[in-house]
């Protein structure tokens, strides 16, 4: 069948997602997008904060103007009703009508207002020729339009009940104040329009400070991942909040790049101490298979093969024990206990492999000694440093552990005769693999004191080596515990 019946549904297939992105509104997702960006929501939240300070103090000025002359107004009509109504409790209602009008003659600005009518609201007195409708209710301010000496106008009136039946209508001429409040309200729409604009300008400009800080902060961790360790986020050197994350970045890509020299160097030296005992494992068994005469021969020559083997497994297992250190996993086998008892069974272990040699060990530390952590990798560390010691010690050399408490921490140091470390090695004795140019013809990985190191952070302390003239003294300090019970278990 290759008839258009077929041919037509790979087009149908080819505009499917078309048409699906039409009627879901996938296919344009860039507001989605920008709606997802930081840089915008940071503009956005400037923009609203700029324009709602921009109305709140709009606001306060229009509330601290305009209605400033509403109640200069209203105080000026309490006044002027608190002085006719003290003319009228006087003199009645002819002292009444006799003050209006002398200060309707007085008055200058022509603003005053004043109403007196009977119980039949025919007017008394007054510059208005009628009650004003709508005007019901005493102590209540009314704004509305009246008509004065034939010119229509704006007044703020309260009225006024008298005894007898008589109704005063007290008020000021509001125009002019109207006018300038509506003058004054025009002044802050504008003013609000304009902050609105300058809040989205100042936005535009929030947003695009923000893309070129977080673009360098992006280029840099692109070209990381691409491979480029040293690329550094650039500085603008203003010392504020983006300098100091940028500074804090750097310092995290030098660190990753010493972690990745680490592991390079660590890679070469395996790649380097394993080849040795391989190649030799695989050279003993090749000859033996080719040229043992005899069962006894091929078993030494696989026995050989096997203790370079094992060799070789010890190192791995020291790298694994070195992982798991530096993990921190161990840290919930910590406790209280007595190192006393620790250093006096290392120096004899370690003292019957001295004598062969006619190296003395001399152990020195107080009946107790309270210190806190895990009591099996404080004893190996112990006992790397203590292998160092009688290792590179000379036949009828001393070696000496001894541990005290010290400032709120145990002091542990191990001091032998031997020829020392190099000033210029000493800061490379604790990298893994390393072994000075002394160290190259006594046996060893080069992993003892990398071991110590690790232990020693484990616990919070530190592994300090000196110069011990001759020999050298390794100081593993370590935090101490309270004192222990005599009668405890750590006795």
């Amino acid at each position: 069948m290759t008839g258009p019946g077929v041919k037509a549904a790979p087009e149908m297939g080819r505009q499917r997602p078309t048409l699906w992105r039409r009627l879901t509104g996938r296919g344009s997702d860039r507001p989605l997008r920008l709606l997802r960006s930081a840089s915008i929501r940071f503009a956005a939240v400037y923009a609203v904060l700029l324009a709602l300070s921009g109305f709140a103090l709009a606001l306060f000025l229009w509330y601290e103007t305009a209605g400033l002359l509403d109640r200069q107004t209203e105080a000026a009509i309490r006044a002027d009703a608190q002085g006719l109504s003290e003319r009228w409790e006087e003199g009645g209602l002819p002292a009444l009508v006799m003050t209006i009008d002398d200060r309707l003659a007085q008055n200058v600005d022509d603003d005053a207002i004043y109403l007196l009518v009977d119980s039949q609201l025919r007017r008394i007195a007054g510059n208005l020729q009628r009650w004003p409708q709508g005007v019901t209710a005493t102590n209540a301010w009314y704004e509305l339009p009246v008509q004065r000496a034939g010119i229509r106008s704006l007044a703020r009136v309260q009225r006024f009940d008298l005894l007898g039946g008589f109704h005063l209508l007290v008020g000021r001429d509001v125009r002019v104040r109207a006018q300038l409040r509506n003058l004054l309200t025009d002044a802050m729409l504008w003013a609000l329009v304009i902050v609105v604009a300058m809040a989205s300008g100042g936005a535009l400009v929030v947003r695009g400070l923000f893309r070129r800080t977080l673009a360098n902060i992006s280029h840099t961790s692109a070209a990381i991942a691409a491979g480029d360790l040293g690329q550094r986020v650039k500085l603008s050197g203003r010392g504020d909040e983006f300098d100091q994350l940028a500074e804090t970045i750097n310092d995290m890509l030098e660190r990753i790049g010493r972690l990745m020299d680490g592991v390079r160097q660590v890679s070469n030296a395996i790649a380097h101490d394993l080849r040795t005992p391989i190649t030799r494992a695989r050279t003993r068994l090749e000859d033996a298979a080719l040229h043992a005469g005899s069962e006894a021969e091929l078993r030494a020559a696989i026995e050989r093969a096997i203790a370079d083997l094992d060799g070789i497994v010890a190192v791995f297992q020291a790298l694994l024990r070195i992982t798991e250190i530096e993990a921190g996993s161990r840290r919930s086998a910590f406790t209280a206990f007595d190192l006393a008892p620790v250093l006096a069974d290392v120096g004899e272990l370690y003292a019957a492999v001295a004598e062969e040699r006619g190296i003395q060990v001399a152990v020195e530390s107080p009946p107790q000694l309270p210190a806190y952590g895990d009591r099996e990798l404080i004893q190996q560390a112990i006992a790397n440093l203590l292998d160092n010691a009688v290792k590179f010690s000379p036949r009828g050399g001393r070696v000496t552990v001894s541990g005290a408490a010290s400032g709120g921490g145990v002091i542990i140091r191990v001091r032998d005769q031997g020829p020392g470390i190099p000033p210029d090695e000493l800061s490379r004795a604790g990298e893994r693999f390393f072994r000075g140019e002394d160290a190259r013809s006594t046996p060893g990985s080069g992993l003892g004191l990398a071991l110590v190191q690790a232990v020693a952070h484990l616990h919070g302390g530190t592994l300090r080596l000196d110069d011990a003239a001759p020999g050298l003294a390794a100081v593993l300090l370590l935090p101490m515990a309270q004192p222990l019970d005599p009668a405890g278990p750590g006795t």
